[in-house]
């Protein structure tokens, strides 16, 4: 069951039993990692549950805080649906470039296909930020680049950080 609250004419928020989500018992890995979700193929938002209960079962990772979810227009290519975008605090003792080889195997679980830039998707994450990690490389760039500009990043990201 989803709650929606429009926030304007173009951004909607919805909130369940896990967006957003806080983490009460103590936590145990290393590293703290933030990653945005977003999708716009198929039902997104049951999606994102399967995604939090995924993470949940894996002993790899733990859920810190999730966010609400917000449904957004798209940017880049413009011709496709809306996404729902939200934002999964984790911790892990797994290292940056290991994290985003295991994102990139959740997202290929999830059916995520490779078409072209911006294109439609049915997961995409992202590591917006690791610990307090500056790097760039030809696979990963941190903090991700222009997550400032994005409002699928700064409105999740906003209350998560309240």
């Amino acid at each position: 069951m989803y709650k929606k609250r429009r926030l304007n004419d173009k951004l909607d928020v919805y909130t369940s039993l896990c967006f957003p989500f806080t983490n009460t018992r103590p936590l145990k890995h290393r590293h703290q990692v933030t990653v945005g979700i977003g999708g716009n193929v198929g039902d997104v938002k049951r999606r994102f549950e399967h995604l939090f209960f995924e993470l949940k079962r894996d002993t790899r990772v733990e859920i810190v805080k999730t966010s609400l979810i917000l449904k957004n227009p798209p940017f880049g290519y413009l011709d496709q649906d809306d996404f729902f975008n939200s934002i999964i605090v984790i911790q892990t003792s797994m290292q940056a470039k290991t994290f985003l080889a295991y994102l990139l195997h959740l997202e290929k679980k999830f059916g995520r296909k490779r078409s072209f830039s911006n294109a439609p998707r049915t997961l995409d994450l992202d590591i917006i930020f690791f610990d307090n990690i500056v790097m760039s490389s030809k696979i990963l760039t941190l903090p991700h680049p222009h997550w400032y500009k994005r409002e699928s990043v700064v409105i999740p990201l906003s209350g998560i950080r309240s």
